[in-house]
């Protein structure tokens, strides 16, 4: 039976995800060993599904859609990633943290910053609602593994995954595995 694999972007530059496609010709040996049931890069499946073995799950939580979906996420899967440093520390999603509040960050962004022109994205059920801060994963919901690196390299990701495919839970040491940056 194939493992059921779920990638999952939060807020974030997608650059975990890029990484994920370092994996090169590996890939085609992970198709053969997992279904990819949720995905932005590899599936166009909108509804996170129920019994998903492992998440790879990219970005912090910056918005009430990422703030959804991570519950989601957490209650319908075994095996959850914080993929990349988004993800563990809300890293560079997080700088907005310095702002005090949702409200400042939008008025920087899109009136301070902007010509003359500039006016507050206000699209109810299109743009998503901005939390107060950017959270990282496991300050909304248990973490099961910690993948850290902006963006994790690729042989990082396969060590993770193919210690998973085996049903063990990876062994996070040394340098070449938890190096954030």
């Amino acid at each position: 039976m194939k493992l059921r694999l779920a990638t999952v972007w939060l807020t974030g530059c997608s650059g975990c995800h890029m990484s994920f496609l370092d994996l090169d010709e590996w890939l085609i040996e992970l198709a053969a060993l997992v279904e990819v049931v949720f995905s932005p890069i590899a599936s166009d499946v909108k509804t996170y599904p129920e019994h998903v073995d492992v998440a790879l799950v990219e970005g912090g939580v910056g918005t009430s859609d990422n703030l959804a979906l991570i519950r989601q996420v957490r209650q319908h899967t075994r095996v959850l990633v914080a993929f990349g440093d988004c993800a563990i520390t809300s890293n560079v999603p997080g700088l907005r943290n310095s702002h005090p509040g949702a409200d400042t960050v939008l008025e920087r962004a899109y009136l301070q910053l902007s010509d003359s022109s500039g006016c507050l994205p206000q699209a109810p059920g299109i743009v998503p609602e901005l939390l107060e801060q950017v959270l990282p994963v496991q300050a909304v919901v248990p973490v099961d593994v910690y993948l850290p690196g902006c963006p994790p390299p690729a042989a990082r990701i396969r060590a993770v995954l193919e210690a998973l495919l085996r049903g063990e839970t990876p062994v996070m040491e040394g340098a070449e595995l938890i190096r954030f940056g």
